[in-house]
């Protein structure tokens, strides 16, 4: 509810709006069963490929240059999608492949408001993670080989770009 009210708040009453309240909601349920599963579910990551890509192709007829934005927005999902590719196949005991396959879902988001949104969403993602490790390290929580669910952080840092850009 927090998270809707945020993202209502942001975009305001636009015809995007529908398309960034379906991923608050689905993002808070996979921020919570990554948290205790530490698993991205599938049926709740793939399936926000299509309907993200069918909500913002809806509006963008009717935004102000919503076919650039919308270009913008599938370059955002191949682009940050390739980035946690190529990390999970350099390293991947470093990154699940949940994580790879949210990362599109959220690149589509954050590219639709440009690559100052994308790209703060992104640095956002990894500073809050990175953060949180060295928070859990500092006071021995978790050891160096310890791995924690990524996905709550890569969430909140879309979440930071599209309030920061809405």
């Amino acid at each position: 509810m927090v998270v809707g009210g945020l993202i209502a708040w942001r975009v305001g009453l636009r015809p995007e709006l529908v398309a960034f309240l379906y991923l608050g909601v689905v993002g808070t349920a996979l921020g919570f069963v990554d948290v205790a599963l530490k698993r991205l579910p599938d049926p709740l990551t793939l399936s926000s490929y299509p309907i993200g890509v069918a909500l913002l192709g809806a509006a963008a007829p009717f935004v102000e240059d919503g076919g650039g934005r919308f270009v913008a927005a599938l370059v955002g999902l191949a682009a940050l999608w390739a980035l946690f590719a190529v990390q999970w196949f350099c390293f991947p005991n470093a990154l699940g492949f949940g994580d790879v396959k949210l990362s599109g879902v959220l690149g589509l988001y954050l590219g639709w408001f440009g690559t100052d949104a994308w790209v703060l969403g992104v640095f956002s993602m990894f500073l809050l993670g990175g953060l949180y490790s060295i928070g859990l390290l500092v006071l021995r929580r978790a050891g160096r080989k310890e791995t924690i669910p990524f996905g709550p952080f890569m969430l909140l840092g879309a979440l930071v770009g599209v309030v920061a850009y809405a």
